[in-house]
């Protein structure tokens, strides 16, 4: 195997997104659809920083200031230019012709709509490059090869990518095929994309076209093959859908061999960005969202929904259990079934264990949250926070009215409805007296009887 490409060698990364996605059927840019919570075109980002790009160019349609802003949101420094016109995708390469002038080293292209695509196979490109190929085109061995470019190869080189309505019956029969991503000498990529014509079936200008210009200019030309699976385009929800299937199945075996234990992991969804610690057990029917951590040593318990929330090392969450975006579950606290945290923070050994809402609040250490408990933090027109100090002692059915502090030490007598802070050590019971009324509830039936 080749050494990785050196430091010192520069990389600009260009990312086809000006597709309109017809087929998806959406007012959503196709770019923009997720997979695993994250956009297809954050995927061939990511793909491509990990891959050592040290700039970014993103060719959009008009109007799409929407995909724009995505990748500028992952990449900051990421330039963004207009395809005008969809003419293929050597033009739609040529439109960061600002960028590609600059001289990189190595120049990846990739598509945005092919989340499945990964860093290692983009190294192995730059690697080649780096080893004096001049053009290096990522391919796969096809189960069916219908529909894809093949690649024409002699002696080892690659003399041509053959879009399939160009190609002859002989040529069909390859199953060597075009994965898409291809990276070409920065000293050459200019003058190649400029020489592309549009003399094919379609009309268009094909990338494709770069390797059989390249291979009749005497340059070096090579494939790199990587999985089929990294080749799956996504043009509708159905190929979405399987697209996520498939990241779906990389993600959890990731978590797994990284320490997590999944005990039905064909029934855990996980989101690109998760960082699960070691010894964490997730039971059946989790979903993990966007931007969750999770430390060594927690449990996920059956049928939980966790977004944007950071989970400490031995805490315990569920069954049944939701938490949203600003949920910060400290060490050893415990989260119960039909438990909803929102923008709190439930600090070490503290238990919210049944039936309750938490939201804009702090709970402090070691504190007994009762089932039933509400923090009302909206009054229709405003959040306010509820602070409960540590060791404090909710009662069940209590309805906490925000803006509001329990010190610590605290009781609250159950079915309570606080609306005054309450200092520490002190018990507060906010509630209408018991009546008891002796013979009442038998003297009624006999009324009632009688009125029958």
């Amino acid at each position: 195997m080749n050494p990785p490409p050196s430091t010192a060698r520069t990389c600009l990364g260009v990312v086809l997104a000006a597709g309109e996605g017809v087929r998806m059927r959406s007012a959503t840019p196709k770019a923009l659809h997720e997979v695993a919570g994250r956009p297809m075109i954050v995927h061939a980002l990511a793909a491509l920083r990990e891959a050592g790009a040290s700039a970014v160019a993103v060719v959009v349609g008009p109007g799409r200031d929407d995909v724009a802003a995505a990748a500028r949101a992952y990449f900051a420094d990421a330039e963004i230019f207009l395809q005008s016109e969809r003419r293929g995708t050597a033009h739609a390469t040529l439109a960061a012709r600002a960028a590609i002038a600059r001289g990189f080293d190595d120049v990846l292209v990739v598509y945005a709509d092919a989340p499945l695509l990964t860093a290692p196979s983009l190294g192995a490109l730059r690697e080649a490059l780096a080893d004096d190929v001049d053009l290096a085109a990522l391919a796969f061995e096809a189960t069916n090869p219908t529909g894809y470019g093949r690649m024409i190869e002699r002696g080892g080189r690659l003399v041509a990518i053959r879009e399939e309505k160009d190609a002859t019956a002989a040529e069909r029969a390859i199953r060597r095929c075009n994965a898409g991503p291809l990276a070409v000498g920065g000293a050459h990529a200019l003058a190649l994309l400029e020489a592309v014509g549009c003399d094919n079936a379609q009309g268009e200008f094909y990338l494709t076209d770069l390797a059989g210009i390249a291979a009749g200019r005497g340059l070096r030309a090579e494939t790199r093959l990587a999985a089929e699976e990294e080749a799956m385009g996504v043009n509708d929800r159905v190929q979405l859908a399987a697209a996520e299937g498939a990241m779906q199945r990389r993600l959890r075996r990731k978590a797994m061999l990284e320490g997590a234990t999944l005990v039905a992991p064909e029934t855990v969804f996980l989101s690109a960005d998760v960082a699960i610690g070691r010894d964490v057990v997730i039971e059946p029917h989790v979903v993990i969202g966007k931007g969750v951590a999770i430390g060594d040593g927690a449990v996920i318990h059956a049928f939980s929904h966790l977004e944007g929330a950071k989970v400490a090392g031995g805490a315990a969450i569920g069954p049944y259990a939701r938490l949203r975006p600003g949920a910060d579950i400290a060490a050893k606290a415990k989260v119960g079934n039909f438990v909803e945290i929102k923008a709190a923070t439930i600090e070490a050994g503290a238990k919210v264990n049944h039936l309750t809402y938490i939201g804009d609040a702090r709970v402090g250490a070691g504190t007994n949250i009762g089932a039933g408990t509400i923090t009302c933090n909206y009054d229709g027109f405003g959040k306010y926070r509820t602070d409960i100090g540590a060791g404090v002692f909710i009662g069940s059915n209590s309805a906490l009215v925000a803006p509001v502090r329990i010190g610590d030490g605290a009781y609250v007598g159950s079915g309570s409805v606080i609306t005054d802070d309450v200092e520490a050590d002190a018990l507060a019971v906010g509630r209408g007296r018991q009546v008891v009324k002796p013979g009442w509830a038998k003297a009624f039936r006999e009324k009632m009887k009688k009125k029958g």
